[in-house]
């Protein structure tokens, strides 16, 4: 009986996750053309999904990839005088 209300309990806190990171990446998308951090909202959306979606975990480093180098080429551009 234990081992029921503990599965039933993981599986509840696994669609909770999952809602709450669709939602997230819906509002996300819709502020690519609304007003809004969009290019802040999708990375965390991801973030949350990447715990049940390997998918999300993808994407989530080909964000955080993209960023890492945006943010070196910056960088590395300012210094060079």
């Amino acid at each position: 009986m234990k081992s029921h209300i503990i599965t039933t309990l993981q599986q509840a806190k696994r669609l909770i996750k999952i809602v709450i990171g669709f939602t997230i990446l819906l509002i996300g998308i819709a502020m690519t053309v609304l007003p809004g951090p969009a290019i802040v909202v999708i990375p965390i959306a991801l973030a949350i999904l990447g715990t049940e979606f390997v998918w999300a975990r993808r994407l989530y480093k080909r964000f955080k990839d993209g960023a890492n180098s945006i943010k070196n080429s910056i960088f590395n551009n300012s210094k060079k005088p």
